[in-house]
């Protein structure tokens, strides 16, 4: 059986009431619709479980920090001098 779908079409999706809260608070704070929101998220969680064809995008630590939700955690990610460690031969 073939579902046709049209760009006026609009499904129904069911969420917990808090995480419906949680978006629409999102949203409100981005100044966009709440659906708009989901849309973004699911299309972004379908590419990410994509298995990638190419090699990975290789980023510093710092870079994947900074893109994380420790983002806001003040976090001093400067490097500091190394010191020659005591050895024995």
């Amino acid at each position: 059986m073939d579902m046709k779908t049209t760009s006026q079409e609009n499904s129904t999706v069911q969420m917990p009431p808090d995480l419906l809260a949680e978006a629409r608070r999102a949203a409100n704070e981005e100044h966009r619709p709440t659906d708009e929101l989901v849309s973004d998220a699911v299309r972004r969680y379908l590419r990410d479980r994509q298995p990638h064809a190419s090699a990975p995008v290789k980023q510093s630590l710092a870079q994947f920090l900074m893109e994380s939700p420790l983002a806001g955690a003040n976090l001093d990610l400067e490097r500091r001098k190394e010191y020659p460690r005591p050895f024995e031969l």
